[in-house]
């Protein structure tokens, strides 16, 4: 899959697969609400908007309220790849997205998945 095509998926397409993957591990859609929140400052009903409207990934983090700035504070991998040495803004913003919704579904604790 090239990147111009993830940059083209909808939250709307990638939100449910969040979901499924949190609640296999018992956690819960409000739980992925807050991190995907917290990471980009949108409230419920902007994001509803976003899911909506089928906005694009690019479009997502473009018109993101306010992109957390504690979000640089995120490490690890995701899909081979360390987030921290991803250069293409883009990409760097959608990985972090996935590693906070991997961390939630290995179980790690709220306050240290949003960094607190």
């Amino acid at each position: 899959m090239g990147r111009q095509h993830i940059y083209e998926m909808t939250m709307a397409r990638i939100y449910p697969l969040y979901i499924t993957k949190a609640e296999r591990k018992n956690r819960t859609k409000e739980e992925v609400d807050t991190i995907i929140q917290w990471l980009t400052g949108h409230d419920a009903p902007s994001f509803s908007l976003v899911l909506e409207n089928e906005v694009t990934l690019k479009d997502f983090f473009a018109e993101a309220p306010q992109l957390n700035p504690a979000r640089h504070l995120i490490k690890g991998v995701v899909c081979g790849v360390r987030v921290e040495e991803i250069e293409e803004p883009l990409m760097q913003e959608i990985r972090y997205m996935d590693k906070l919704i991997d961390e939630l579904a290995k179980g790690k604790k709220m306050e240290k998945i949003l960094r607190a």
